[in-house]
């Protein structure tokens, strides 16, 4: 699997951020829950259940930006660090995480996956 996973979530980040901007074209600020409406600042949706409304708040463009960001540290953090062949080394012909020493993928790198297991481009192992 290599890099085929990595390059897959960063693609899906890729399509998020540039949907969250394209949701955000006049960057006028927060969006914010208000009873059965959400207020996207120049304008105003109403006719939302309340946790609804909350919920559509929660997915604010500048809040899923940041997110994104922060989903492509722990991406970085979590490179592949590829068998080095070294017989002194324990863990000999086995890829490993770079930041945590796990087999790769490790575990945190598959819970970025997880939300696009149904995803019709995933790697076929993960």
């Amino acid at each position: 699997m290599s890099q085929e996973l990595v390059a897959f979530l960063g693609a899906r980040l890729d399509e998020e951020a540039d949907l969250a901007r394209r949701c955000d074209g006049d960057g006028c600020g927060e969006w914010v829950a208000q009873g059965h409406a959400v207020d996207f600042c120049q304008s105003r949706l109403a006719g939302f259940h309340p946790t609804i409304a909350l919920h559509v708040a929660l997915h604010d463009p500048a809040r899923v930006l940041r997110e994104i960001e922060a989903k492509r540290r722990v991406l970085a953090r979590h490179a592949l660090s590829p068998a080095g062949g070294d017989p002194e080394l324990p863990w000999e012909n086995v890829d490993d995480c770079q930041y945590d020493g796990d087999p790769w993928p490790c575990d945190d790198l598959l819970d970025l996956a997880s939300p696009y297991a149904d995803h019709p481009d995933r790697p076929r192992r993960f």
